[in-house]
Parts: C-alpha cells; structure tokens; sequence
C-alpha cells in the first residue's frame, strides 16, 4: 500500500503549530510507515513587528498579543509557553529560523544519502530536534529566535558542525529551500499556520484541528477508494 503523503506547513512563531506538535507526533505513532510527513514552512509572520503593531493596533498592540498568546497556551496543557512572551523579547521574523532548519534539514538529506538509508523515526530526526528546539526555545524558554547567535547555541547544543551549517547558509542552498516551501505555499493556497494538505492537494486542514479530524482524514485514505469512488472525507 502506498504510504498517504501529509504535507504540513507552519510557521515556528505561531502558537498553534506548536501546540499541534502534539498530534502531528501522534498521527506519527499511530501509523507509522502507512503515512509519510513532508514539513514545510509558511511565513506568517515574515514581519513580526508590522503584523503584531497593525493586526493588534486597537488591541493593546504587544500587550494584547501577549494575553492572547496566553489564553492560547491555557488550552494545551501539554506545552510549556512562557507568560511575558512579546513583552520582552520580540523576534524580528521566523524566516531567519526557517532558514537555519532549512539548513540542517540539507545536512540531513546529505548524510543520510551517504549512508544509502531514510530515516526510521520521523521525531527523532536530526531536522525534526532542531525544529523542536527553537520553537521550544522562543516559547518555552524566551529566546529571540531570530537571532543568530540563539540559533547558532541551538546548532552547537545538537552537534551539528558549525562549518557545514555555514556552508549551507552561505551557499544560498538553505535560503534556495525555504523559497521552494514558499512557492508551494503559495501554489497551494497557504496561508494559515498549521496547515496540512493531504490527497494531492484536495484535502486541506488548517488551523486548529482536532486530532480525530487529522485521523478521519488518513483513514479515509487509507481505505483506498476506487477510480469511481470518491473519499468521503
């Protein structure tokens, strides 16, 4: 049976991806090699500042954007989200972060291709730690995940050798990538953060979905219906 292909997009500052970690780890566990996670990332907030200061202008701007951020957090006891968050500090943008992971993602890919294997874990990938490790550093721990130097800390903490992750960022390679997740956003009509995009496209979930929904969803394909069938879903 060929594994049902997730494509899930988000962006590393938004509290509902990394609230929804959760279930995109679940649907990992539950079924194992019948699905296949392609990660991509979508820029919600390419301008931090901008996007807060003018969607939140007549909302007590950082302030506001704060206590909604924790009212958020209050329904997902399962993470840790630090209450001053945008109070002090206040990332520029996620595209810096998105970069760094696209760079450690073609380090990856390059190590694993030398190696002739894939990986057998999805959440115990190289990419898939880093990726955890800055959202957890922005919303558990506070740090201005748009700055080098606190990616760079990340980097040196997981190993990866600072060289080759250099290499990847001067290159263009790792910027190269992200636009590739970018143009698919936008082929794909993208705009949330999270979204995941199933069935070539046709099935599109964004947002804050349930867990249940995610498995109808795979199930349903999974259940392989024929030419003349169409998915329920």
């Amino acid at each position: 049976m060929t594994a049902v292909r997730i494509s899930y997009f988000s962006d590393v500052l938004c509290i509902w991806a990394y609230a929804a970690r959760r279930r995109v780890e679940e649907l990992a566990d539950n079924f194992g090699d019948k699905i296949d996670i392609e990660t991509h990332f979508c820029s919600v907030f390419p301008d931090a500042h901008t996007k807060i200061l003018e969607n939140w202008k007549d909302r007590d701007g950082f302030q506001g954007f704060n206590r909604h951020i924790n009212d958020v957090s209050e329904r997902f006891p399962h993470v840790q989200v630090r209450q001053d968050l945008w109070l002090k500090t206040r990332p520029r943008t996620s595209m810096t972060a998105h970069i760094f992971l696209k760079a450690i993602s073609l380090i990856e890919r390059e190590d694993l291709d030398q190696q002739n294997t894939s990986n057998t874990d999805f959440f115990d990938s190289l990419s898939s730690r880093a990726d955890w490790a800055v959202r957890q550093a922005f919303f558990s721990d506070g740090a201005d995940i748009s700055n080098w130097h606190v990616l760079n800390d990340i980097a040196t903490r997981l190993g990866i050798d600072e060289v080759r992750l250099i290499e990847k960022l001067q290159s263009s390679e790792a910027i190269a990538a992200f636009a590739t997740d970018i143009n698919l956003a936008q082929s794909s009509s993208v705009t949330v953060s999270p979204t995941y995009l199933m069935n070539e496209g046709r099935q599109k979930l964004t947002g804050n979905v349930g867990y249940r929904v995610l498995e109808a969803n795979v199930d349903e394909l999974l259940r392989a219906p024929t030419g003349t069938e169409a998915s329920w879903c």
